[in-house]
């Protein structure tokens, strides 16, 4: 089993993922290893755990520059029309605007809502081929050499987070590679943080910056003098269905 990649919680096919290489998994797909994010002279290691923090009490008013800021780092949405048989419900979606209404007051708010890089994630838990893997550094991730399509993972996901290409697509990056028939989601812009490490600014992070809001922090949850962990020892942070014991990535504080 690769060290750098979680797969001990996987139960999907009796047991014996990690005995299954070289095994026919459907007409003309054999899994032949587990998927690796890195090169192996460029490891991660489980000593940093990459995470964000929004304070939704910053999101402006109809705001979806962390949206767009994702749209033209990785190449989905309305800047890649490749799409154009697909309803908009069908399209990718990485990173999306929510809104939260209270019933009784009627007050309203919102809030970006993308893959929440569990730790314990469900999404890796059923794929039945190892392109569903979590880093050692906590990044969730699909391989899109091994994926099939199957979409369990959308299913296990309680966010909704991944989205199903229906179609052949063009002007892909090379950092955001894609494929018609295979299962995509937030990265936390991986290519970014193997580059500047705890540097990094993912893309939503950096256009919500720009448009002066500044509602993101990304950082190093496993390090005690990183921003996002002083943030969080200083002000608390909320998980979206926290009742789950997922240990989300992505903290949010105003909800």
């Amino acid at each position: 089993m690769s060290e750098h990649v979680d797969t001990s919680r996987r139960r999907f096919i009796g047991g014996t993922a990690g005995a299954a290489a070289g095994m026919s998994i459907a007409p003309g797909v054999f899994l032949n290893q587990v998927a690796q994010a890195k090169p192996a002279d460029q490891p991660v290691t489980s000593e940093n755990r990459w995470g964000m923090l929004i304070d939704t009490n910053k999101c402006g008013d109809g705001c979806d520059a962390c949206v767009r800021g994702c749209m033209e780092e990785n190449g989905w949405g309305d800047i890649n029309d490749s799409e154009p048989h697909s309803a908009p419900e069908q399209k990718a979606q990485w990173i999306r605007i929510v809104e939260l209404r209270d019933t009784r007051t009627g007050y309203a708010h919102q809030l970006p809502l993308m893959c929440q890089h569990c730790k314990h994630p469900p999404c890796v838990d059923v794929c039945p081929t190892g392109a569903s893997m979590k880093r050692a550094d906590g990044i969730v991730l699909v391989d899109k050499h091994i994926c099939i399509g199957c979409r369990y993972c959308m299913m296990a996901c309680p966010y909704k987070a991944r989205s199903f290409i229906h179609e052949d697509l063009q002007d892909q990056l090379v950092v955001a590679p894609r494929g018609k028939g295979t299962v995509e989601s937030c990265t936390l812009c991986v290519h970014r943080v193997d580059r500047d490490g705890a540097d990094a600014v993912p893309a939503c992070a950096e256009a919500c910056a720009a448009e002066g809001h500044d509602a993101f922090v990304f950082g190093d949850l496993n390090d005690p003098n990183s921003e996002i962990s002083r943030q969080l020892a200083l002000h608390g942070g909320t998980e979206i269905r926290a009742d789950l014991g997922l240990d989300l990535g992505v903290r949010y504080r105003g909800i």
